[in-house]
């Protein structure tokens, strides 16, 4: 979840929705954990709790507010951390909050279906690709007149905004993804965290002598792997041709992206855990706490599904280079947060509750009641909750020259979900297959893009 950088220091967003391409990305905040991510579903699908506002509050909105999260209730620090913000904000406002709870996997699936149908108020989403989509189909409101919001900067509100120049979005938290390992399991076999392509080789091949598996790995949740595409590309082809790609500007069939999957399938594959199909991210994380696995690409959200006691003893690298002139200065760093709901019940009700959640108030009831915090984006929020992994996240963000929003955030959702997560699948299921894979993938891109 979001963890920050120093107050005298800004954040610093492309003025393009889809990624950040400066090196001044994180100054002011960053996001680091799993915090916020799509709203719920319907709520035939949820699990509805409300948050009743006590009497003589702080003087908001009397009345109901619906807030849809993509957590499903007690599903661990991120379902938490959202019920701790609809509590708090019931509580100051003397409005009842309405929290309909769905799984992360179902709502992300059926966001489309969601906001066609009765959506929620308020809800989960992203930053990015997605969250503009959405708005150039009037599908969530403009929530210009929102803006500024005190604490989060300039960057920020490039990032909230879309093509059209208004804002549709409010930051909640960012967060890098990165190779996590325990301190511990690298202490006591003498490993140090590689920074080359040819010490992170010598490391797992080490660790399989072993009889340790270097990386985990899940595929059961369909959008996981888009990590390792988006990291390989990133690294082979640079962050420019990444983010062409996900435009449809470069061809899912060409040398560059074959290369990807041949270099995912000959240095990689053979080092990642096997039947990744059949686990869920949090097994996967499970995997690395208990010394089955060394080490694991994912957003810093992986303390989510490591155990409390296990969480102090995390660390993290950035995937070293591959192409010495294209460097590892590039890295996935997603920007979570809010929208209201074009179809909501109450627009202007919406409006007030999202106003809220980019403070710091809200950023500070969140982690307050939450077993593990997140990095938040609002700079005015308390940072005394975050320990060495938050503090190293803030470092690592500020440090990239360039920032992707993540493979499902930065281009069509129809082709990230239809096309993108399937072919991944695929390809894991018949590594060998890379002509095959990439052509369909590029026919159906031209398709749905038009290019």
């Amino acid at each position: 979840m979001a963890r920050r950088a120093p107050r005298e220091q800004r954040l610093t967003v492309p003025s393009s929705v889809s990624g950040v391409n400066r090196r001044t990305l994180l100054r002011g905040a960053l996001g680091a954990g799993a915090l916020l991510g799509a709203p719920t579903l319907l709520s035939a699908c949820g699990d509805d709790t409300s948050s009743s506002g006590a009497s003589g509050g702080g003087g908001g909105q009397v009345g109901n507010v619906k807030f849809g999260i993509n957590e499903a209730k007690g599903s661990g620090p991120a379902y938490e951390r959202l019920q701790a913000m609809a509590d708090a904000y019931a509580q100051q406002n003397s409005v009842e909050v309405s929290v309909n709870a769905v799984d992360h996997n179902t709502f992300q699936e059926s966001i489309t279906t969601y906001l066609q149908g009765t959506p929620d108020d308020v809800f989960t989403w992203f930053a990015g690709y997605r969250m503009a989509q959405f708005a150039e189909a009037g599908q969530i409101a403009d929530l210009s007149d929102i803006w500024p919001i005190d604490g989060l900067g300039d960057a920020f509100k490039k990032a909230s905004t879309a093509a059209d120049g208004n804002q549709y979005f409010v930051p909640v938290s960012y967060y890098p993804w990165a190779v996590f390992h325990r301190k511990s399991v690298f202490d006591d076999n003498g490993w140090t965290q590689p920074t080359t392509l040819d010490e992170l080789n010598a490391l797992m091949e080490e660790m399989q002598g072993k009889k340790m598996t270097p990386f985990a790995f899940a595929a059961k949740d369909a959008w996981a792997p888009m990590g390792t595409f988006d990291i390989l590309n990133m690294r082979i082809n640079g962050y420019d041709f990444h983010m062409a790609l996900t435009k449809g500007e470069e061809k899912w069939d060409s040398p560059e992206v074959k290369k990807v999957f041949e270099t995912w399938r000959d240095t990689l594959l053979p080092y990642q855990q096997e039947n990744a199909l059949g686990r869920t991210w949090q097994e996967a994380a499970t995997s690395m706490a208990n010394g089955e696995c060394g080490m694991y690409l994912l957003g810093t959200f992986v303390v989510d599904g490591v155990p409390t006691e296990a969480q102090d003893d995390l660390d993290f690298f950035t995937f070293p280079e591959i192409d010495p002139a294209i460097g590892s200065d590039a890295l996935d760093a997603p920007i979570d947060g809010f929208c209201v709901a074009e179809g909501a019940q109450d627009i202007d009700a919406g409006k007030a509750l999202a106003a809220w959640l980019g403070t710091a108030e809200a950023a500070d009831a969140a982690n307050n009641a939450a077993s593990a915090p997140f990095i938040a984006a609002n700079e005015g929020a308390s940072t005394e909750k975050y320990g060495e992994l938050q503090k190293k996240s803030v470092e690592v963000v500020q440090n990239a020259a360039s920032i992707a929003q993540f493979l499902d955030r930065d281009t069509n959702a129809d082709l990230a979900n239809t096309v993108i997560t399937v072919s991944l699948q695929d390809f894991l299921k018949n590594p060998d297959d890379i002509d095959g894979i990439t052509t369909s993938i590029q026919q159906q891109a031209a398709s749905i893009l038009g290019s």
